[in-house]
Formats: structure tokens, sequence, C-alpha cells
């Protein structure tokens, strides 16, 4: 029974022997004994919430048999419990002190670690480690990792440019120790909170982020500038090979047509020299059947044929020596002047005393 308890039950007793107990003493009296049974109740019945496990204490000695979720029974006073959750837990370790390199302290306001302990290995944890693990395995293994990276690197690091990198720092170096000192404690992730770092130094840091910002901001409109500029320079060189493509192609075009009249020039005159060279042989062609026609046809006999057509159709006649001679390199004139020649020996001989002219006068014919 509590000790409060206690007192009031012999501080009523001791009235009840004094005075004659009334009503409401009684009531009084009841109250108390329902309360004190209740909290004996209570002592000897252990409640134990749902993904957990609880450990009994058994005069300071841990027991071998964790208890599920529940109502359990147990000894007050000689029987003491402590439960361990198996899902999700998050714990935080606040203002966590932090020197750098450069001689700063900084404050880390938050770190949460997000862990999991495995149902398998809640006994041997809570053996080594007591139920409250997490003070040993995590609080003290962040202060020490947190320490050492500050001291490695510089505020600026720290603060700025490794920052993004410490979260994941933390849960490596975490697993690691904990997977050779405490297999089944898992860590999930890592949170860290922007440290805290002094007034001035605060200050500094937003004017170098300031004038960081501005040569930002300069470098960008030096860039858009450039890019303006270079925008401008492929502008003029797309004009420029452009111009000269269009000339390439009016050049070509040129060359083109006259390679095409100059190919046409030479089709009409190999289609002149065809022509020509078809006169030609036509012609010839016409004059050497003509010289093998006039050859087969030009006969001696149609010679003299030819020369009596000729003396018939001739209006004037001639008679002497001369007469032969205008008949040229012709055989059958020199046929008929050696007749002539021959009838004329012949008369001679039978007319030896003529003295009558040789040649006779031509008359003049009246057609």
């Amino acid at each position: 029974m509590p000790p409060v308890d206690q007192i009031l039950l012999q501080t009523l007793m001791k009235e009840q022997r004094n005075s004659v107990p009334s009503l409401s003493d009684f009531l009084f009296f009841c109250y108390i004994s329902v309360t004190s049974f209740l909290h004996f109740t209570f002592a000897i019945m252990g409640h134990f919430l749902c993904a957990a496990f609880s450990f009994y204490y058994k005069g300071g000695a841990l027991l071998t048999s964790p208890s599920g979720p529940g109502y359990h029974i147990m000894l007050p006073f000689i029987t003491t419990f402590k439960s361990v959750q198996t899902t999700l837990q998050t714990d935080e370790v606040k203002n966590v002190p932090c020197g750098t390199s450069g001689g700063v302290m900084i404050y880390i306001d938050r770190i949460e670690v997000v862990n999991k302990l495995a149902p398998y290995a809640v006994y041997d944890i809570v053996k080594n480690y007591t139920a409250d693990y997490d003070k040993t395995l995590i609080f003290n293994k962040i202060h020490h990792e947190l320490n050492q990276f500050c001291s490695a690197h510089t505020l600026q690091e720290v603060y700025i440019e490794l920052f993004d990198q410490i979260d994941e720092n933390l849960k490596l170096a975490l697993q690691k120790d904990l997977n050779v000192m405490a297999p089944g404690l898992t860590i999930q992730a890592v949170r860290v909170t922007k440290p805290k770092i002094p007034e001035a130094i605060r200050r500094n840091f937003e004017l170098m982020e300031a004038e960081k910002t501005k040569l930002l901001i300069a470098a960008q409109k030096q860039k858009v500038v450039e890019k303006e500029a270079e925008t401008d320079r492929k502008k003029a060189l797309i004009e420029a090979e452009k111009a000269a493509q269009v000339a390439r192609i009016h050049y070509q075009q040129k060359i083109m047509e006259k390679e095409t009249e100059k190919r046409i020039s030479e089709i009409e005159d190999a289609a002149f020299l065809a022509r020509e060279k078809a006169k030609a042989d036509a012609e010839y062609y016409t004059a050497r059947k003509l010289a093998d026609s006039n050859k087969l046809k030009l006969t001696p006999e149609y010679l003299e044929l030819m020369k009596y057509q000729a003396i018939a159709t001739n209006s004037k006649l001639y008679f002497g020596d001369s007469i032969p001679n205008v008949f040229l390199d012709s055989c059958a004139f020199q046929q008929a002047e050696l007749r002539t020649a021959q009838e004329t020996s012949l008369s001679s001989q039978e007319v030896p005393d003529t003295s009558a002219e040789s040649h006779l006068k031509p008359k003049e014919s009246t057609g």
C-alpha cells in the first residue's frame, strides 16, 4: 500500500478511537480502501503496447524471456519492467556543440535519427546496452562524429560547401559502427538542421552571399550579352552562308546553261556535219554513178552518133582539113579523118590533073 494511503488510514483509525464513527467517516474509509485496492491491482499488472517488447527485472537481474503486447501480472516492489519499441522511431539530439578547424564554435540545433530495432536483436541489445540503448549507441556517436567532421573542415565548408554531405556521412558512420556493436539496429535516415554560428560571422556570410549573388547576376548578364553576340554572329554567318549558297547555285545554273548551250551546239554541228556528209556522199555517189553510166554510155559508136546528130542540127557546114581539129581527143573524128585522107588519095590517083579547088565552099542554109 502506498505511504500516503497508510498515513490517511492511520489518521482515520486514531480519530475512530477517539470519537464515534459517523456516515461520512464510513464513506471516506470506503474510498480509501477502494483506491488502495486499485493501486495494488495495477501494481501487479503491466500494460504493454503493441509493436513493443517488455523485459522484466527481478531483483535487478534481467529475465531472458521478454513479453509481448497485452496485460501481464508481476510482483510489485520486486519485479520491474522496461518497454522497448521495435518499429520506426525518431531520436532527437539537440544543441550539439561543434568546433571547426579555424577555432569557431558552432551549435547544431537538432539532429534527428530515424532508426529501427529488429525483434530478434532486442534481448542482446538490452542486455549489453540497457533499454536506453539509443543514448549509448546513437547520441554519443552523433557527438563524436560531428566533432570529428567539424575539426577536419573550416567554417565555410561546414556551413555552406559540405553541409549537404553531413547527413549521409553521419548515417554511414553510425551504421558502420552498429553493424559491429549492435547487429539488428538499422539507421534509416539522419536529418541535420543548419548550424548556429556567431552573429558577426553570420552577417559576414550574408554580406558574402549578397556579393556572390551580385557577382552571379553580373556573370549571368555577361553570359546573356555573350549569348546575344554569339547569336548575332551565328545569324550573320548563316546569312553569309545562305548568300554564298545562293551565289553558288546561280553560278552552277549558269555553268549548266553554258554546258547545255555547248551541248546543243555540238549536237547541231554534229547534225549539220552529218547532213553535209550525207549530202556529199549522195553527190559523190551520184557523180560516181553518172561517171560509171557515162563510161558505159560514151562508146565510139555513141560518140559517132552524137557527132552526126550535131552535124545534122548545125546550120553551117565547113569543109577543109581543119574541121576534124574541132573534135579534139576524139577517136571517132580521128577515124573519120583517116578515112577522108584515104578517099582523097584515091581520088587524086584517079584524077591527077584536076585543077579545081580542093575545098568546097559552104552553103549557107536558109534554115
